[in-house]
């Protein structure tokens, strides 16, 4: 069996982590550098930072700061938002990070997964995906930091991006995003359905049961939550002897 990750998430906005709920109410919590180095001395498997509104604002990522997380943490980490073109990819990785997450810019224009995959490998893109739920009882993708509804299929986007080259999904349910009830068990299991690489799911985590559901009835490979983590609801060495206990594989 796979190790399965617990990935804490830091949305920078302002050169500083902050914090909302379903996309609202945004809250500032710490300084991005001080809380990664944090995370990766509590034994976080990795790390993923977006910069919330670099896509809206039509901005280039904070090289930066992802400069000075490289020099700080010993963990991979993963840095997404703002992301456009292939040349934003080979910045991103020549700055430190191990991993980049594109989302509003794979939609537009989802030939640069390919051609970020062919040269940088599959195993350094991330699609990130937006979804929430429709009448219809399906997930529609959202961009621009879930201000565009592109009535995309998630589902269907997941498995393009698959197609295309990237080397995993993170899917963000925007329905449960900050709500802390649990994660979108449903489209875990739609997803889990037709791809072969790995999943993280996020948005919606509240206790240690729920990081479980995720792996074990959603059949998630990591897990990604926020405020459980920054506001130490959840000690991230706990959680992993928790899940452990219920038979899923961790790094200790």
């Amino acid at each position: 069996m796979l190790t399965k990750r617990i990935i804490p998430c830091l949305d920078v906005r302002d050169g500083r982590v902050v914090k909302g709920t379903k996309f609202k109410d945004i809250k500032d919590v710490d300084d991005p550098v001080r809380l990664a180095k944090r995370y990766s001395d509590e034994g976080a498997d990795e790390l993923v930072f977006y910069d919330i509104t670099a896509s809206y604002e039509e901005r280039d990522i904070f090289l930066n700061i992802v400069e000075r997380v490289a020099q700080h943490v010993n963990i991979p980490f993963t840095i997404g938002g703002g992301i456009r073109t292939v040349d934003d990819f080979r910045k991103i990785l020549l700055a430190g990070a191990d991993k980049v997450s594109i989302n509003s810019a794979a939609v537009t224009n989802p030939d640069v997964i390919t051609d970020a995959a062919k040269r940088f490998g599959s195993q350094c893109v991330v699609l990130s995906i937006d979804a929430k739920e429709n009448a219809a009882g399906t997930f529609d993708v959202f961009i621009k930091g879930g201000r565009e509804n592109t009535s995309i299929d998630a589902v269907e986007w997941a498995k393009r991006g698959q197609e295309l080259g990237a080397g995993e999904i993170c899917m963000n349910s925007m329905d449960t995003d900050g709500v802390k009830d649990g994660f979108n068990i449903k489209l875990l299991k739609a997803l889990d359905e037709v791809l072969t690489i790995p999943v993280i799911a996020s948005g919606g985590a509240g206790t240690m049961q729920h990081f479980a559901d995720a792996f074990l009835r959603g059949n998630a490979d990591a897990a990604l939550a926020a405020s459980v983590f920054h506001y130490d609801e959840i000690p991230i060495m706990q959680l992993k002897r928790f899940l452990q206990e219920q038979n899923i594989e961790m790094r200790l």
